[in-house]
Protein backbone atom coordinates (compact mmCIF):
# COMPACT_ATOMS: atom_id res chain seq x y z
CA UNK A 1 0.00 0.00 0.00
CA UNK A 2 1.17 3.39 -0.76
CA UNK A 3 0.51 7.33 -0.41
CA UNK A 4 0.93 8.78 -3.70
CA UNK A 5 3.25 11.55 -2.29
CA UNK A 6 6.70 11.16 -4.41
CA UNK A 7 9.59 10.64 -2.63
CA UNK A 8 11.99 11.50 -5.43
CA UNK A 9 12.55 11.12 -9.20
CA UNK A 10 14.85 8.09 -9.90
CA UNK A 11 16.58 7.51 -13.33
CA UNK A 12 16.88 4.25 -15.47
CA UNK A 13 20.26 3.07 -15.52
CA UNK A 14 19.99 -0.21 -16.87
CA UNK A 15 17.51 -2.40 -19.03
CA UNK A 16 18.15 -6.41 -19.48
CA UNK A 17 15.55 -8.24 -21.94
CA UNK A 18 14.87 -11.47 -20.63
CA UNK A 19 12.89 -13.13 -22.98
CA UNK A 20 9.33 -11.95 -22.96
CA UNK A 21 9.89 -9.88 -19.71
CA UNK A 22 12.63 -7.16 -18.66
CA UNK A 23 15.00 -6.11 -15.93
CA UNK A 24 14.84 -2.79 -15.13
CA UNK A 25 17.85 -0.99 -13.07
CA UNK A 26 16.75 2.53 -11.18
CA UNK A 27 19.03 4.16 -9.25
CA UNK A 28 17.01 5.08 -5.93
CA UNK A 29 20.10 7.56 -4.83
CA UNK A 30 18.52 8.42 -0.94
CA UNK A 31 15.72 6.47 -1.53
CA UNK A 32 17.82 3.40 -1.70
CA UNK A 33 18.76 3.83 2.76
CA UNK A 34 17.05 0.39 4.53
CA UNK A 35 15.83 -0.76 0.94
CA UNK A 36 15.95 -4.71 0.90
CA UNK A 37 15.67 -7.56 -1.45
CA UNK A 38 11.64 -8.19 -1.89
CA UNK A 39 10.63 -5.03 -0.71
CA UNK A 40 7.94 -3.20 -2.92
CA UNK A 41 8.39 -0.12 -4.42
CA UNK A 42 6.28 2.57 -6.39
CA UNK A 43 7.64 3.54 -9.72
CA UNK A 44 5.33 6.14 -11.20
CA UNK A 45 2.96 4.51 -9.69
CA UNK A 46 2.96 0.77 -10.35
CA UNK A 47 3.98 -1.50 -7.38
CA UNK A 48 7.00 -3.50 -8.52
CA UNK A 49 9.48 -5.59 -5.98
CA UNK A 50 13.34 -5.19 -5.39
CA UNK A 51 15.04 -8.33 -6.57
CA UNK A 52 18.68 -7.03 -6.50
CA UNK A 53 20.83 -4.27 -4.66
CA UNK A 54 24.16 -2.64 -5.84
CA UNK A 55 24.98 -0.07 -3.66
CA UNK A 56 21.93 2.56 -4.19
CA UNK A 57 20.83 1.08 -7.56
CA UNK A 58 18.01 -1.67 -7.49
CA UNK A 59 16.25 -4.19 -10.23
CA UNK A 60 12.87 -5.46 -10.63
CA UNK A 61 11.76 -7.81 -12.72
CA UNK A 62 8.90 -6.58 -15.12
CA UNK A 63 6.85 -9.59 -16.55
CA UNK A 64 4.91 -9.58 -20.07
CA UNK A 65 1.51 -8.79 -18.45
CA UNK A 66 3.09 -5.25 -16.28
CA UNK A 67 5.15 -4.17 -19.76
CA UNK A 68 1.85 -4.64 -21.86
CA UNK A 69 -0.25 -2.41 -19.33
CA UNK A 70 2.34 -0.13 -18.22
CA UNK A 71 4.82 2.72 -20.34
CA UNK A 72 7.85 0.84 -19.16
CA UNK A 73 8.96 -0.56 -22.13
CA UNK A 74 8.79 2.85 -23.70
CA UNK A 75 11.13 4.05 -21.05
CA UNK A 76 14.81 4.97 -21.99
CA UNK A 77 18.35 4.88 -20.04
CA UNK A 78 18.61 8.20 -18.07
CA UNK A 79 14.69 9.20 -18.15
CA UNK A 80 13.38 9.54 -14.85
CA UNK A 81 10.72 7.57 -12.85
CA UNK A 82 8.73 8.93 -9.96
CA UNK A 83 9.53 6.92 -6.56
CA UNK A 84 7.59 5.91 -3.61
CA UNK A 85 8.71 2.91 -0.96
CA UNK A 86 5.38 1.35 0.99
CA UNK A 87 3.65 2.83 3.51
CA UNK A 88 4.92 1.80 7.13
CA UNK A 89 1.73 0.75 9.43
CA UNK A 90 1.81 4.17 11.57
CA UNK A 91 2.74 6.03 8.99
CA UNK A 92 0.87 9.35 8.33
CA UNK A 93 -1.34 9.15 5.31
CA UNK A 94 -0.98 12.77 3.53
CA UNK A 95 -2.41 11.63 0.58
CA UNK A 96 -4.74 8.50 0.25
CA UNK A 97 -4.42 4.79 -0.19
CA UNK A 98 -2.72 3.71 -3.42
CA UNK A 99 -2.56 0.11 -4.37
CA UNK A 100 0.17 0.36 -7.17
CA UNK A 101 -1.92 -1.34 -9.48
CA UNK A 102 -2.19 0.33 -12.89
CA UNK A 103 -5.80 0.69 -13.75
CA UNK A 104 -4.67 2.24 -17.28
CA UNK A 105 -3.31 4.86 -19.15
CA UNK A 106 -4.30 8.60 -19.77
CA UNK A 107 -3.44 11.07 -22.29
CA UNK A 108 -2.09 14.49 -21.58
CA UNK A 109 -5.01 16.46 -23.82
CA UNK A 110 -4.55 20.36 -22.50
CA UNK A 111 -2.00 22.28 -20.51
CA UNK A 112 -2.35 25.79 -18.97
CA UNK A 113 -0.25 27.62 -17.39
CA UNK A 114 -2.05 29.44 -14.10
CA UNK A 115 1.38 31.47 -12.83
CA UNK A 116 3.42 29.47 -10.87
CA UNK A 117 0.51 26.49 -11.12
CA UNK A 118 -0.13 24.13 -14.37
CA UNK A 119 -3.92 23.22 -15.12
CA UNK A 120 -4.22 19.34 -17.04
CA UNK A 121 -6.17 17.38 -18.46
CA UNK A 122 -6.06 14.07 -19.26
CA UNK A 123 -8.26 11.72 -21.62
CA UNK A 124 -9.06 8.52 -20.00
CA UNK A 125 -10.71 4.86 -20.89
CA UNK A 126 -14.43 5.48 -20.52
CA UNK A 127 -14.32 3.15 -16.99
CA UNK A 128 -11.88 4.95 -15.29
CA UNK A 129 -13.42 7.96 -15.69
CA UNK A 130 -17.06 6.98 -13.94
CA UNK A 131 -14.91 6.13 -11.18
CA UNK A 132 -14.37 10.02 -10.73
CA UNK A 133 -15.45 12.76 -9.21
CA UNK A 134 -14.68 15.91 -9.13
CA UNK A 135 -13.00 16.57 -5.80
CA UNK A 136 -12.18 13.45 -5.28
CA UNK A 137 -8.97 11.35 -5.71
CA UNK A 138 -6.50 10.11 -8.45
CA UNK A 139 -3.38 8.81 -8.72
CA UNK A 140 -1.27 10.21 -12.20
CA UNK A 141 2.13 8.22 -12.79
CA UNK A 142 2.47 7.55 -8.93
CA UNK A 143 1.25 10.88 -7.62
CA UNK A 144 -1.87 11.59 -5.46
CA UNK A 145 -3.79 14.50 -6.75
CA UNK A 146 -7.62 16.70 -6.35
CA UNK A 147 -9.61 15.89 -9.39
CA UNK A 148 -11.16 19.50 -10.33
CA UNK A 149 -13.41 18.09 -12.91
CA UNK A 150 -14.49 14.89 -14.64
CA UNK A 151 -16.64 13.84 -16.95
CA UNK A 152 -17.18 10.86 -19.91
CA UNK A 153 -14.64 12.72 -21.63
CA UNK A 154 -11.37 13.61 -19.63
CA UNK A 155 -10.75 14.62 -15.95
CA UNK A 156 -8.68 17.52 -15.00
CA UNK A 157 -6.27 18.31 -12.28
CA UNK A 158 -3.99 21.84 -11.00
CA UNK A 159 -0.87 21.22 -10.06
CA UNK A 160 1.34 23.37 -7.38
CA UNK A 161 5.00 24.23 -7.79
CA UNK A 162 6.33 22.06 -5.56
CA UNK A 163 4.53 19.01 -7.41
CA UNK A 164 5.74 20.15 -10.73
CA UNK A 165 9.36 20.20 -9.39
CA UNK A 166 9.80 17.14 -7.36
CA UNK A 167 7.79 14.77 -9.56
CA UNK A 168 7.93 13.86 -13.50
CA UNK A 169 4.83 15.73 -14.12
CA UNK A 170 6.40 18.77 -14.64
CA UNK A 171 7.49 16.95 -17.91
CA UNK A 172 4.72 16.29 -19.04
CA UNK A 173 3.84 17.66 -22.96
CA UNK A 174 0.28 17.67 -24.50
CA UNK A 175 0.16 14.00 -26.10
CA UNK A 176 2.05 12.55 -23.05
CA UNK A 177 0.75 9.31 -21.30
CA UNK A 178 0.33 8.49 -17.57
CA UNK A 179 -0.38 5.46 -15.53
CA UNK A 180 -3.33 6.23 -13.89
CA UNK A 181 -4.82 4.42 -10.68
CA UNK A 182 -8.39 5.34 -9.13
CA UNK A 183 -9.66 6.11 -6.24
CA UNK A 184 -10.13 2.11 -4.27
CA UNK A 185 -12.93 3.03 -2.99
CA UNK A 186 -14.76 4.24 -5.85
CA UNK A 187 -13.96 0.71 -7.30
CA UNK A 188 -15.81 -0.72 -5.04
CA UNK A 189 -18.82 1.34 -5.46
CA UNK A 190 -18.57 0.55 -8.99
CA UNK A 191 -18.43 -2.75 -8.20
CA UNK A 192 -22.05 -2.43 -6.34
CA UNK A 193 -23.63 -0.81 -8.99
CA UNK A 194 -22.73 -3.20 -11.59
CA UNK A 195 -25.91 -5.24 -13.33
CA UNK A 196 -26.92 -7.86 -11.63
CA UNK A 197 -28.02 -11.16 -13.46
CA UNK A 198 -31.24 -11.19 -11.68
CA UNK A 199 -31.52 -7.75 -12.79
CA UNK A 200 -30.82 -6.02 -9.16
CA UNK A 201 -27.63 -4.31 -8.26
CA UNK A 202 -25.26 -7.03 -7.03
CA UNK A 203 -25.73 -5.10 -3.29
CA UNK A 204 -29.13 -6.10 -3.45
Amino acid sequence: MFTGLVERKIPLKERIEEGAGQTLVFDLQSVAEGVQIGDSIALSGCCLTVVEIRGSQCAFQLGSETLSRTLFRQLMVGESVNCERSLRVGDRLGGHYVTGHVDGLGKLIELREEGPWRFMVFSAPLPLLRQMASKGSITVDGVSLTIVNADDSSFSVALIPHTLEVTSLGGLQVGSQVHLETDVLAKYVARQLEPHPDGLGSGN
